[in-house]
């Protein structure tokens, strides 16, 4: 399934529910952002997303602790998990979605190019926050290939907790 496919069955599923997503998102730059926007009607569900590519930007504008980059790193489960809630908090969306990772073609804080982690976070019910799920991959190619390995990941991460027992 391509990308796009993945966004429009992202699109359809969050439509019929009445749901919205928001995105913080690192090494793709904006791709994901720009993979759910290209779907018409995005606008039903697709609340916006920040883009906090440089380190700095994830403490400021990403809600990360500036002590779990310095002792996790940015490349780490923790710092993704931060970013998928903070993103949820500043925008209030049911589902958030969020990346960071390598994309190359050098290394990164030690990590090789293709190293990813992906959370994702669903609805708080009540006063209840659902637990944030993250995982690391390990994408092959060039930049591009890593980026688009990650946002299609990513779309698949969100449709798995969307319906875990069926997809289109």
């Amino acid at each position: 399934m391509t990308q796009r496919s993945l966004a429009e069955v992202v699109g359809r599923t969050l439509t019929e529910r009445g749901l919205t997503l928001a995105t913080s998102e690192s090494l793709t730059g904006g791709l994901l952002g720009a993979t759910l926007t290209a779907v018409p009607g995005a606008s039903r569900y697709y609340l916006g997303g920040v883009v906090v590519y440089a380190t700095e930007q994830k403490a400021r504008i990403g809600a990360v602790d500036p002590a779990v980059l310095h002792s996790h790193g940015v490349i780490s489960e923790q710092t993704a998990v931060e970013m998928v809630v903070g993103v949820q908090e500043l925008t209030g969306s049911d589902y958030a979605l969020a990346a960071s990772g390598v994309a190359g073609p050098a290394s990164q804080e030690g990590r090789p190019p293709g190293e990813v982690w992906i959370a994702v976070l669903g609805p708080t019910i009540g006063n209840i926050r659902s637990s944030p799920t993250a995982l690391r991959f390990e994408f092959e190619g060039d930049r591009d290939a890593v980026r688009e390995q990650t946002v299609a990941a990513a779309l698949r991460m969100l449709l798995d907790l969307l319906d875990p027992v069926s997809r289109d």
